[in-house]
């Protein structure tokens, strides 16, 4: 499963939805994460309405976490069939927190 992730710093998980102007890729084989890559979008500052550009870019992923998604935002996401995780903290942190609630939904 690939793993969208909105942040700026490639630390932590600090972007809105549609103002991630910085994505970074992790991967999910079921046991452990690892990172892919680092996607960038050209988001154009105080211009409103530019989270299709966002959702382009990942429209590989199954699943994506961000500081927030707005109502649309979230409805585009899940409509393209992507999973929309809002969540805050350091990247490693929220990992865990999604990977530990994925596998105990599993099972």
């Amino acid at each position: 499963m690939k793993i969208a992730i909105a942040s700026s710093d490639g630390k932590n998980v600090n972007l809105h939805f549609g103002k991630a102007n910085s994505i970074y890729i992790y991967d999910f084989d079921g046991e452990n994460t690892n990172y892919v890559e680092h996607r960038t979008v050209d988001i154009i500052p105080n211009e409103q309405h530019q989270w299709s550009k966002v959702l382009n870019t990942i429209l590989d992923c199954d699943v994506v976490i961000s500081l927030q998604a707005g109502f649309k935002p979230r409805f585009g996401i899940e409509n393209a069939g992507l999973k929309n995780i809002e969540d805050e903290g350091s990247i490693e942190d929220v990992l865990k927190r999604y990977i530990d609630h994925y596998n105990f939904m599993k099972n």
